[in-house]
């Protein structure tokens, strides 16, 4: 299992593209792949899941992988968020 907290720089909270794109992302992994705020805790593969996350700028997101490509996974993961 691979866990890593990062800061968000992307904001997403408005428009749904961002988070189709995160989706999308996740799901191109075969591991478990979760977003953990200080009060939710999302499939990230799930694309009404991530919806209610609320992802704006400034909030903490633990990322959180489990599986064959669980490194992968969060680095990739990570680096959308973080707009890097």
């Amino acid at each position: 299992m691979k866990r890593q907290t990062v800061q968000a720089t992307i904001s997403a909270a408005k428009e749904e593209r961002p988070v189709a794109e995160l989706v999308q992302l996740a799901n191109r992994f075969k591991s478990s792949i979760y977003f953990e705020t200080s009060n939710k805790v999302i499939n990230a593969k799930s694309i009404m899941g991530m919806m209610t996350l609320n992802l704006i700028s400034g909030l903490d997101v633990t990322i959180t992988a489990d599986g064959e490509d669980e490194e992968v996974a969060v680095e990739q993961l990570a680096a959308y968020i973080t707009g890097k």
